[in-house]
């Protein structure tokens, strides 16, 4: 079992005399939500999930970013659902940041412990529940899968943090990714990656790109550099970036720095055809 500890939201509320100064950000560029922010007071509930509360952590913002959703979910023992995902259009990931979850992807069931990852089609059948005796929690990104001619959607897969070995980035062994899905692989139009920085490491430029981010920070605290402004950020804070957002990153210690991070690839950017004037020419 991988014994990485992982941040979460804390939940529960702060007491009436602590003061409200905290480090939430919404700009026009990105988001900072802070660990701390993330109380009993915010959560949501699904429909066809018992057990279950969660934080809806990013959503499809017009003007903002638009492509995905991201919710940090706890599921009590002996919750779950058999009809986890309402559209029929969503791929989804899972990753598991507490306690223990069992996976069933059509006729076979895995567990998922802490650091467990987890890839769902679109269309596919699966199903969770808690049978372990305390709450599991994991983050949940969703987006609905843009087919591509000639390509088929990829199937299901299980892996986790511990199996998988970070690749250094070139000329940068403090910078590493950890890829769970080859980059050459077209059925992919999404990547959740986790990236590992050691105490020192930088991303030593401003990053400036078409895809849009969510990062939740697993582990450690860093200073992120994000449009015109240096922010703190640690363990349990989710950062949320439209695209174009430049950004760099300063790991500064004392322990490593690690995020799990969404990112949209391998499609052409769509187009709005609903102002277009020509005959035949309709939205895509």
């Amino acid at each position: 079992m991988n014994e990485t500890a992982y941040g979460y939201p804390p939940g529960g509320l702060p007491p009436q005399t602590e003061i409200h100064t905290g480090r939430a950000v919404f700009s026009e560029a990105y988001a900072v939500i802070p660990s701390k922010v993330m109380r009993d007071n915010v959560t949501s509930r699904l429909p066809a999930w018992e057990g279950t509360r969660l934080w809806v952590l990013a959503r499809p913002l017009s003007g903002f970013a638009e492509t995905f959703s991201q919710y940090a979910v706890e599921v009590e023992d002996g919750g779950g659902s058999d009809r986890p995902e309402s559209n029929s259009g969503a791929q989804g990931v899972l990753f598991i940041t507490d306690g223990a979850l069992d996976l069933a992807l059509g006729e076979e069931t895995r567990r998922l412990e802490r650091g467990g990852y987890a890839y769902i089609p679109p269309g596919f059948d699966w199903r969770v529940r808690n049978n372990y005796g305390r709450p599991c929690r994991f983050q949940w990104i969703r987006k609905i899968y843009e087919r591509a001619e000639g390509l088929e959607a990829p199937e299901p897969f299980v892996a986790s943090d511990a199996e998988v070995a970070p690749v250094a980035m070139p000329g940068a062994d403090v910078w590493k990714t950890t890829r769970f899905v080859d980059p050459e692989d077209m059925r992919h139009d999404m990547h959740v990656n986790i990236v590992t920085l050691d105490p020192g490491g930088v991303i030593p430029f401003e990053e400036t790109h078409v895809m849009e981010h969510g990062l939740y920070i697993l582990e450690g605290k860093a200073v992120y550099r994000l449009n015109r402004d240096w922010v703190e950020v640690e363990s349990g804070d989710f950062l949320w970036l439209r695209a174009f957002c430049p950004q760099a990153c300063y790991a500064g210690g004392p322990g490593r720095f690690r995020y799990l991070l969404y990112k949209d690839v391998n499609r052409h950017a769509r187009f709005d055809y609903s102002f277009a004037s020509q005959p035949g020419e309709a939205a895509e």
